[in-house]
């Protein structure tokens, strides 16, 4: 488990990014949207207390929460959410969060769901980051993962041919970029488990995700394909995506309140706001809230 005084791994930053329009307004993500979305809706819980959306950019997802009473929007980038707060607009309902998945702010018993999608795959530890997502839910709880899958048929099928050295068998990490990696599923099953949580459900997403496939097939046909084919996840799980329905193990227990909602990530002390300002007991470290946006990255000086 990662200390609260030790340095965390490196962190793969957004901060200033054009994501959003870079990567999926007009970019021809329809479909990976459209089947993401497929699978939140069968393995969210319709219902709850308290949903975070962990590493959650510009919000495109939070819709899909729609049954909760609280939404917690967290990234670890103040400019995608500043970009998710102009699109949710600023009520009672939303928290948006600046945070570090390794550091999470939050006390025990704050979540009774977690999403992690579109995240994972820029995390040199997921173990840690699991470690801390289970310490901020509540027994009995949700948690849903999205990693990308090594063991893919793309990857499969290059292997064979000797086009790739690495093996999508093998259940290390491959790290093809720096800190972009892809998983192999009994791995994450493994840490997972290992970091308090009893995997349920397992679905296999974007089958076809394909350039020729988007150029020949109307979207409508590719995504019921795509819905027939994400129950085989858990015997075939061959697609570029994987997502992990998991339960919090552990007896249920009650989600807190808002006012216990935050620690300090730095010593675990539990923060009280005073104005703008998250503090401890003792005082410091202190945390800003600018803008309606919660920055417990880095304290105040």
């Amino acid at each position: 488990m990662t200390q609260p005084d030790s340095p965390p791994p490196a962190i793969c930053d957004y901060e200033g990014s054009t994501y959003r329009t870079d990567f999926w307004e007009g970019k021809g993500r329809e479909y990976e949207d459209a089947v993401e979305r497929l699978v939140l809706r069968r393995f969210l819980p319709r219902a709850g207390k308290r949903y975070i959306d962990l590493g959650a950019g510009f919000g495109r997802l939070i819709d899909e929460a729609a049954g909760f009473e609280e939404v917690v929007v967290m990234d670890y980038s103040r400019t995608l959410l500043q970009e998710a707060q102009a699109r949710l607009g600023r009520s009672e309902r939303f928290l948006y969060v600046a945070a570090d998945l390794y550091r999470l702010p939050f006390a025990a018993n704050a979540f009774d769901a977690a999403l992690l999608c579109r995240v994972v795959h820029h995390l040199a530890d997921p173990l840690a980051a699991f470690r801390q997502i289970r310490q901020s839910m509540a027994g009995g709880g949700t948690f849903v993962l999205e990693f990308a899958n090594k063991l893919n048929l793309k990857a499969m099928l290059r292997y064979a041919l000797r086009r790739q050295t690495w093996s999508p068998y093998s259940r290390e990490p491959i790290e093809f970029v720096r800190l972009n990696f892809d998983f192999h599923p009994a791995d994450m099953r493994q840490k997972l488990i290992a970091a308090g949580f009893a995997p349920r459900r397992r679905a296999a997403a974007s089958w076809l995700r394909l350039g020729l496939f988007k150029r020949l097939l109307p979207l409508r046909l590719m995504v019921a394909v795509d819905r027939l084919l994400q129950p085989l996840g858990g015997i075939f799980p061959y697609a570029p995506q994987i997502f992990v329905q998991s339960r919090v193990a552990g007896a249920p227990s009650a989600v807190i309140e808002r006012d216990q909602l935050f620690k300090c990530p730095l010593t675990g002390a539990p923060l009280r706001r005073e104005g703008d300002v998250l503090l401890s007991a003792a005082d410091k470290p202190r945390w800003a809230i600018r803008d309606g946006i919660y920055d417990l990255k880095e304290p105040l000086p």
